[in-house]
């Protein structure tokens, strides 16, 4: 008998697990099924591996965005590149500087809604530089930078400005991984606003150290962003795949809605 119980439990058990994880498949006849990820400034693509895989195992198909972070028209042609290989409407995300360059490549067609991942978002005729203007500085997040112009993240504040709440041994690879942005992407003035034509939605990292939270909060709210705060460091995106991946989808839900 406590046998036959036991069977039972875990059969239900298993029922019960299996039926969640259906549920958060995305539906056959949901319009909107690709998401394209645009990386930062001082990262590469690869911090995005745990919102790619919460996304792949819920249907969607993802693709990822390798920014040379060389100026800002060469961050938006890789991102148009990817774009070009979509087979329909598509989520776009940016983290931090890639709000920028998803601001600008936004107007492609095949965007369909735009998510902010604690992420930069100047209007057309303004710069990146401009947004901090007016806010209180980010003395924690501390820069080096290059002779030739090329911006790190200090080694020795890294872990504060950018990540406090990875794993040392986290930390140590992406400060010793970081892929530097050439300053003078930052002075470039926008030709395009996409979220003026897209629907937004932005993910606000409460305990981000490279932006002032009022600044973070006054963009999203300026392009009409729904909002959603986590607990997370400048790094959620790669800290919170849960939390960014729950919103890509309600992105997606959200727009295919629309699209019917």
């Amino acid at each position: 008998m406590k046998s036959l119980t036991s069977i039972t439990a875990i059969a239900a058990a298993f029922v019960a697990t299996a039926s969640a994880n259906a549920a958060d498949v995305i539906p056959e006849t949901q319009i909107v099924r690709n998401v394209v990820l645009v990386h930062g400034a001082f990262a590469d693509g690869a911090g995005w591996k745990g919102v790619y895989e919460n996304l792949t195992k819920r249907g969607y198909r993802v693709s990822i965005v390798q920014n040379p972070l060389t100026s800002l028209e060469d961050d938006v042609a890789a991102t148009k590149r990817v774009l070009d290989r979509q087979d329909g409407p598509t989520i776009l995300v940016g983290h931090s500087w890639g709000g920028t360059v998803i601001t600008e490549a936004g107007i492609d067609p095949k965007v369909a809604g735009l998510v902010y991942v604690s992420a930069l978002s100047p209007d057309a005729g303004e710069t990146t530089a401009q947004q901090y203007e007016g806010f209180a500085p980010a003395t924690e997040f501390v820069l080096d930078i290059t002779k030739d112009g090329y911006g790190y993240v200090n080694r020795d504040k890294f872990k504060a400005g950018f990540a406090h709440d990875a794993s040392d041994q986290e930390v140590a690879f992406m400060r010793d991984s970081q892929v530097p942005i050439n300053m003078s992407a930052f002075a470039t003035k926008l030709k395009n606003a996409a979220w003026h034509s897209k629907p937004s939605w932005a993910v606000i990292a409460t305990e981000d150290k490279a932006f002032d939270q009022a600044m973070l909060i006054h963009m999203a709210e300026r392009i009409n962003a729904k909002i959603t705060k986590v607990s997370a460091s400048h790094a959620l995106f790669m800290t919170q795949p849960e939390v960014v991946s729950d919103t890509i989808d309600q992105a997606a839900k959200a727009v295919s809605a629309m699209q019917k």
